[in-house]
């Protein structure tokens, strides 16, 4: 299991806000809610997830470039994987005994690793303190709840219609109590 984190807040040039979690903090949360997510949807390979700390500025730039859209949001999701159904890992083991497998392969395994290359998560750093006194819980608990919801997104899951936003929030809820993060 690999996972990257980089704090880009501020263009990497400020330190993360006093009243964010310290370094150790914030790395071993997203180091649990990724392996949590990963376990709890059945994932059969070693994987790789890359998250990134910004601020506002730095998630409205990206979802500019990205998604076209001037405004900063709390939680970005870029999956590398394309599931036929959320969460199902069953296409990328049934692709392994495929003559083109090693062309798909390139864009979804690090060929270093051989990790399956699970996607991005950014988080903005302001939008996660804010969220946490407004929605009345903890910083830990809204951390941990926006690397959950954007995990999801990675293995494919959406919530555009009601029924697949109460098995998004099903499954978050399961994350976040498994390692003990109530709202």
């Amino acid at each position: 299991m690999t996972i990257n984190i980089e704090n880009e807040y501020g263009d990497g040039e400020m330190p993360l806000p006093a009243q964010f979690l310290s370094r150790d903090e914030y790395e071993d949360i997203a180091v649990r809610v990724i392996m949590q997510a990963l376990e709890q949807e059945g994932c059969p390979y070693e994987a790789e997830v890359n998250l990134t700390l910004t601020d506002d500025d730095g998630i409205r730039r990206i979802n500019g470039e990205m998604r076209s859209l001037d405004k900063s949001t709390d939680v970005l999701s870029f999956p590398m994987v394309d599931f036929d159904a959320p969460g199902d890992f069953s296409m990328l083991e049934a692709m392994e005994a495929e003559e083109d497998f090693e062309t798909f392969a390139d864009d979804v395994f690090n060929p270093d690793s051989g990790e399956l290359m699970i996607g991005d998560i950014v988080i903005s750093v302001d939008h996660c303190l804010k969220q946490a006194e407004e929605y009345g819980h903890s910083l830990r608990r809204e951390y941990a709840f926006l690397i959950a919801h954007s995990m999801l997104h990675l293995m494919g899951y959406d919530h555009m219609h009601d029924e697949e936003a109460a098995e998004m929030e099903r499954r978050q809820e399961e994350i976040l109590g498994a390692l003990g993060y109530y709202r």
